[in-house]
């Protein structure tokens, strides 16, 4: 059975963009991964590139509304910031709700490299979010506890 997760946003244009590549690259494909806001900002062009540099392309993302997926039963819906899970609209399903505030990079001051180096604080704090999520949520130890099955 193919697990469906949401990851949700202010905007869905760093923080859930990034959650969704990794989950997608953890879960191997074996989960329907969703990204959206409760507002759209767009794709963060710096989101982007944080990204590529650790070699998971989300320049074919998209920014969307929470409401373009309140038909689709989610097995998992993650906040990503406060202000999401505040502004979460009810799902009428058996949804799993998780919640973990990331700081918004878009949000850093400084100069480049300062501000590139906050991209890439949170790009390593969402990463190990998304990866322990996966293997507590979707994976289970099968045999010598080494190998990985899904769930």
């Amino acid at each position: 059975m193919t697990r469906k997760i949401l990851v949700l946003c202010t905007g869905n244009s760093c923080r859930s963009q990034i959650a969704e590549g990794y989950l997608r690259y953890f879960s191997q494909d074996k989960a329907e991964i969703y990204s959206a806001g409760v507002e759209t900002h767009g794709v963060n062009p710096r989101a982007v590139e944080t990204m590529k540099e650790d070699r998971i392309d989300i320049s074919k993302h998209t920014s969307n509304h929470i409401d373009e997926y309140l038909n689709i039963d989610f097995d998992y819906v993650i906040t990503v910031c406060d202000n999401a899970k505040e502004r979460c609209p009810f799902f009428p399903t058996k949804a799993k709700k998780f919640h973990q505030n990331f700081p918004d990079p878009a949000k850093a001051q400084g100069s480049e490299t300062e501000i590139n180096a906050e991209f890439r604080r949170v790009r390593e704090m969402i990463k190990d979010y998304c990866q322990k999520f996966v293997a507590d949520n979707l994976f289970q130890p099968v045999g010598n506890g080494e190998e990985m099955s899904f769930k």
